[in-house]
């Protein structure tokens, strides 16, 4: 069960989605939110001698407007990034959620996830981050690399919130898509969602007893499940799917053994995700 969620702002247009899916899984799980906004380590200001060949005394009191420069910098990111956890934790609790803290921390923002998520059961990015180039459609710089070393499922928010009723799980039986299948049976996210397990690919009698050992597990917890094969290749099979039958989320595991290993931890990650319009949860 979801208790503690890690919601990384950014002040990127996602930053919105982040709050208003955090807020829908608190509410459904009575989860604490815990935002959180990294900034860059101090230090990094660029330190470029601008000073040239001029007299020690002007050069001296130069390098000292600079510092000072600098520290006024630094003071004004500390705000903006305050100002940042402000306007989330107001999202937060216009929806009705109080258990809220929020951290402003320095440093990699890999580094700050894997030390803060020992205590998180969920981590929330957004799809985007601040520096992405909506018209080239660029995900976030960082959204592979948090996926990629957390331990925790990534909860990736697509570009707006809507309500979510059917959820679809991309299944091809390797062991991290039988976790988010078993992360499903154990999370009161998911209570009362209509639950479709897909393989994508041939079937053959291994994959139907699979699938069927996924669907006996959901509705063993009282989940209503139900499970498809469908043919083509994930990456275009999957989106197609969720598109033209409204599904609402894509649950998959972050690393597998077919296919969907390949848009994982392959080239085709980013695809995957940019052409999925609605929030993915990866499980490892």
């Amino acid at each position: 069960m979801t208790n503690t969620l890690l919601a990384l702002v950014d002040g990127s247009f996602y930053s919105q989605s982040v709050c208003d899916h955090a807020a829908w899984i608190a509410r459904r799980t009575d989860a604490h939110v815990d935002l959180m906004h990294v900034m860059g380590r101090r230090g990094n200001t660029s330190k470029t001698d601008l000073s040239g060949s001029i007299k020690l005394g002007a050069r001296s009191a130069l390098l000292k407007e600079l510092s000072e420069l600098d520290e006024q910098r630094a003071k004004l990111v500390a705000e903006h990034g305050r100002a940042l956890l402000d306007d989330a934790r107001e999202i937060l609790v216009k929806a009705g959620v109080t258990d809220i803290t929020t951290r402003l921390r320095h440093g990699d923002i890999i580094e700050t996830v894997a030390e803060q998520e020992e205590h998180a059961d969920m981590i929330l990015v957004g799809k985007r981050g601040e520096a992405a180039d909506f018209a080239k459609l660029h995900l976030g710089s960082n959204l592979e690399r948090i996926i990629r070393a957390s331990h925790k499922p990534v909860f990736v928010a697509n570009r707006a919130f809507k309500p979510i009723e059917r959820v679809l799980v991309a299944f091809d039986g390797g062991p991290s898509s039988l976790k988010a299948v078993d992360h499903i049976s154990r999370d009161a996210l998911y209570a009362g969602l209509e639950i479709h397990v897909v393989s994508v690919g041939t079937p053959t009698a291994q994959v139907e007893k699979s699938l069927e050992n996924a669907v006996a597990q959901l509705s063993a917890g009282g989940f209503n499940a139900q499970s498809h094969i469908v043919e083509g290749n994930p990456d275009k099979a999957l989106p197609k799917m969720i598109e033209e039958q409204d599904f609402g989320m894509l649950v998959m595991g972050a690393y597998g053994h077919s296919r969907i290993r390949r848009l994982i931890i392959g080239s085709t990650t980013s695809e995957m995700i940019r052409s999925c319009k609605v929030p993915i949860v990866l499980v490892r």
